[in-house]
């Protein structure tokens, strides 16, 4: 690892802060069913991590799915919401971790592929959004992860170098991103992801909570 000091934090959303990513799934089983097709790990695995205009041209393109992203995407939301109530969860050591950060004074950020709208709902359902110095979504970039836009942009806005930011993901497609931009990148694999390349990831942790993140922010103090 770098011997360079962490000077801010940024976290992905989905399957990160959140277990945003079992919705999603669930989601997509149903879409997929009304349609006579099986959701399978290698669905999942094209359009997680992505931007959801992105994500749904893929999924049109994989399936040779005749209806439009516009309509895939507006009745998969519809389904995801009205699931969302009874299964979101923060994923484990979320809230302990924020606690972590901000006593060490670095400052931090949320950076995700997901919209601004869906991004503030999920943060104010926790009371988190004053907690984060700033939020990035897929409105505030014009090239989605893997590129890797969104970090330089968060680092611009920290006001540090890349190399200076820890990046928190849970994806191939944003392990990408981080690592592209210069990020030191602690990759926290899930279900959906477990068999996802983080190749150039400086961690691969079991979780918010694993005592690794802990030690590499404590070095700092």
């Amino acid at each position: 690892m770098s011997a360079s000091p962490i000077r801010a934090v940024v976290f992905d959303l989905d399957g990160l802060m959140f277990n945003t990513e079992d919705v999603f799934f669930l989601a997509g089983t149903e879409l997929l069913r009304r349609r006579g097709i099986e959701m399978t790990r290698e669905i999942m695995t094209a359009i997680i991590g992505r931007r959801p205009h992105e994500g749904f041209t893929i999924l049109v393109e994989r399936l040779a799915l005749k209806e439009s992203v516009e309509h895939l995407l507006a009745e998969s939301t519809e389904i995801f919401f009205g699931l969302l109530d009874e299964h979101l969860r923060p994923m484990p050591g979320l809230h302990d971790f924020i606690t972590l950060v901000e006593s060490l004074k670095l400052p931090k950020g949320v950076a995700t592929s997901s919209r601004r709208g869906y991004l503030e709902d999920l943060l104010g359902r926790y009371d988190l959004q004053s907690r984060f110095a700033m939020t990035l979504a897929a409105e505030d970039v014009t090239h989605g992860k893997p590129n890797p836009e969104i970090y330089l942009l968060a680092a611009s806005r920290l006001g540090v170098e890349p190399h200076e930011m820890l990046v928190l993901e849970d994806s191939e497609a944003g392990t990408r991103a981080g690592v592209a931009a210069g990020a030191r990148v602690v990759s926290i694999p899930h279900s959906h992801t477990a068999h996802h390349s983080f190749e150039g990831a400086a961690l691969i942790a079991e979780g918010l909570y694993d005592p690794r993140i802990t030690m590499l922010l404590g070095a700092q103090v």
